[in-house]
């Protein structure tokens, strides 16, 4: 089932992940109005911010590799991220997703994200994926916390098959700043 809290907060994340991206000057400041980076750490970066007053943070990561099948799909203007959320107001922590830029992905498909031997099934939306099973999702943090890398793998509207590897070197830092951030 989807959730419309995730759909209600795609539009912020997909706001500050743009402050990883190059941006002209004069659409800087809009941006960097609505996320703050607390903290680079490795791979991972530590954010929060309130839209609509409302205090998140979330850590943020972007591959490390990524494979298309059939190959070369996708271009640069079609980032993945990979974040890991906390919203106190509506009593979330560490909600895990992917949202991707450019494209979107098959409706009705899974996803899936995997750490080591453990894997986790993805429901997908648009640009989106979130964990299927919401009482998952602590384990797969704490998988996240002990492993070296992520990968997920999901269908675009296209008929691509995608793999996204992301590192996880930095990611129990930045879980543990927004932690601190969002109590």
């Amino acid at each position: 089932m989807i959730s419309s809290r995730s759909i209600r907060f795609a539009a912020p994340l997909l706001a500050a992940a743009a402050l990883t991206l190059p941006l002209p000057a004069q659409g800087q400041s809009n941006v960097k109005s609505q996320a703050t980076l607390l903290g680079q750490y490795g791979d991972w970066g530590a954010y929060a911010a309130s839209p609509g007053g409302q205090k998140i943070c979330f850590a943020l990561s972007k591959p490390t590799s990524s494979r298309d099948n059939p190959p070369n799909r996708r271009t640069a203007a079609n980032v993945v991220y990979l974040f890991v959320s906390t919203r106190p107001a509506e009593k979330v922590k560490d909600e895990v997703s992917v949202l991707v830029t450019g494209y979107a992905l098959k409706p009705g498909s899974e996803a899936t994200s995997a750490v080591g031997n453990a894997n986790f099934a993805m429901y997908t939306q648009n640009e989106g994926a979130w964990v299927k099973n919401a009482a998952e999702e602590n384990r797969l943090v704490e998988a996240m916390r002990k492993g070296a890398d992520l990968v997920v793998k999901a269908t675009t509207s296209r008929g691509t098959q995608t793999t996204d590897t992301f590192s996880l070197k930095g990611v129990t830092q930045a879980l543990d700043r927004v932690a601190q951030e969002c109590r």
